[in-house]
């Protein structure tokens, strides 16, 4: 092949390459929130909470055993089962009308509480959740599956779920801080 359709033919390839790994990348929003529950917070969450112009109220807390973070001026407020936002309008419900007029208040998570992976794979233990992570990123991470492993799917327990129910699903289910992965043996 000529040097002349080289040069043209590679910014076409490479044009492709990036349409592709676009299309997989760009997950519909209605896609990517499908079957994953809304985070909630919980004991181990390390948050970083900013009050608009206020340094001294700003800063990171860590939730405790209880639910609870003790942040300045305000004292103790429960996060504990509270989505970020519930949690912010609950931080600036108890700033105002007392101590700020007009609070902004905004929180990130910046570190996660762990999960745990039990059963048949090499290393079972509590790992640092990273996000987006699925099933199989949660494997391989624990060292991977033993040769009993039943490999199309697991029981996963949600953290978030007050009644503790262990669900199969399948590999490619996305895991969640806290989240308790069981992969089964098989008997064959």
């Amino acid at each position: 092949m000529s040097l002349r359709r080289q040069c043209v033919r590679a910014p076409l390839v490479f044009a492709a390459y990036f349409l592709a790994l676009a299309c997989f990348v760009a997950v519909p929003p209605s896609f990517a929130a499908e079957g994953v529950p809304e985070y909630r917070l919980g004991p181990g969450d390390s948050l970083r909470v900013t009050v608009f112009g206020h340094d001294d109220l700003s800063g990171t807390f860590e939730i405790d055993g209880g639910g609870n973070i003790s942040l300045p001026l305000i004292g103790t407020v429960t996060a504990g089962g509270l989505n970020l936002r519930e949690l912010e309008r609950a931080i600036v419900d108890a700033l105002k009308p007392d101590y700020l007029k007009n609070p902004r208040v905004n929180i990130q998570v910046t570190n996660y509480r762990p999960f745990y992976i039990l059963g048949e794979v090499k290393s079972p233990g509590s790992y640092p959740y990273v996000s987006g992570m699925t099933v199989v990123n949660a494997v391989a991470l624990a060292g991977g599956y033993t040769y009993r492993a039943k490999k199309n799917h697991v029981l996963i327990t949600r953290a978030n779920d007050p009644e503790r129910r262990r669900e199969k699903v399948p590999t490619t289910m996305v895991v969640l801080p806290g989240d308790i992965i069981r992969v089964e043996e098989r008997f064959f």
